[in-house]
């Protein structure tokens, strides 16, 4: 397998929904394992014809990942102006309501109190309720439900 051959298998496996990926070809072996979103994380990639053994990560464009981080920055700074930030607590999956055809905890423009349950987030199986850590109006709502959430991630904007 020549190297381009090999860069076109990580860019196709790149953008694929595949999380992992191995290969093997006359005694070239390859294995790849998707680390995050855009990013394809190369394991092993050995054999005669590379003769070489590498662990890299090909990433996305970084000024784009760049620009996206300040951007997100910056929300994050008008934000904090305009009300209190509720932040995700663990890593996991965020739902707005106790079940799907259930209403949502709390919307844009309801009081809440200290203590109130806002949302879940799913990590691992289990539901984790977010309580409200102020009391006031729900300002924004900055995820939609089902999607990932990280560690620290802005969720809710709470105006005193």
């Amino acid at each position: 397998m020549k190297f381009e051959q090999v860069l076109q298998l990580v860019n196709a496996v790149s953008g694929s929904a595949l999380t992992e990926f191995k290969y093997e070809e006359g005694g070239v072996k390859i294995s790849m394992k998707k680390a995050a979103e855009g990013t394809v994380e190369q394991s092993s990639l050995h054999g005669p014809i590379l003769g070489l053994e590498t662990k890299t990560e090909e990433s996305a464009d970084t000024s784009d990942v760049q620009a996206h981080e300040m951007e997100s920055a910056a929300g994050s700074a008008e934000e904090k102006e305009s009300g209190q930030v509720v932040t995700s607590p663990l890593v996991g999956t965020f739902y707005a309501a106790p079940a799907e055809d259930a209403d949502p905890f709390v919307q844009v423009g309801d009081q809440v109190k200290k203590g109130q349950v806002l949302a879940i987030i799913e990590a691992m199986k289990l539901m984790n309720e977010i309580e409200s850590d102020f009391s006031g109006e729900v300002v924004k709502v900055l995820v939609e439900n089902g999607k990932p959430v990280e560690y620290g991630q802005p969720l809710f904007v709470i105006k005193e």
